[in-house]
């Protein structure tokens, strides 16, 4: 159990996230997210916020792990949970998700200083180096011995 979550909940948040569908369909929502702040659209800001909180609970579970963003999702859970890691630090490779969230927050501050370079800057920084560190966290995951 995470932080009082009961674990028959808990996994079944971690199945339905793990739909590749749910995975892919999050990765534009910080773009989503930047560009309301940029044109000071609250709804759409509001939707995306919306849309990123529900987005895993929206899906089926997977019906095999075959999937790419099938596995990161529970690579993700095995580094956490079994490997006892965190998702950021100064260690390889959760350097690479920390400087991801640090482009996204760049992201946000470029979009609301009305800063269309820096907030591309920011957003393909955030998800290049966030589907880096996916990458490592799978073949890591796909590698595992138990």
């Amino acid at each position: 159990m995470v932080a009082g979550i009961p674990k028959q909940f808990e996994d079944q948040f971690w199945a339905r996230h793990s739909n590749p569908k749910s995975g892919w369909m999050r990765v534009p929502s910080g773009a989503v997210i930047v560009y309301a702040i940029y044109h000071r659209n609250w709804r759409l800001l509001g939707a995306a916020l919306i849309w990123t909180a529900i987005n895993p609970f929206l899906f089926s579970p997977p019906e095999t792990e075959d999937a790419w963003m099938t596995r990161v999702v529970l690579a993700e859970r095995w580094w956490v949970k079994e490997k006892t890691n965190r998702t950021v630090g100064l260690g390889y490779p959760n350097v690479c998700n920390a400087v991801a969230a640090l482009g996204f927050v760049y992201a946000l501050y470029a979009a609301w200083r009305h800063s269309p370079k820096g907030a591309i800057l920011g957003v393909v920084t955030s998800i290049a180096l966030k589907l880096w560190w996916a990458r490592v966290l799978v073949k890591r995951y796909d590698q595992r011995t138990g």
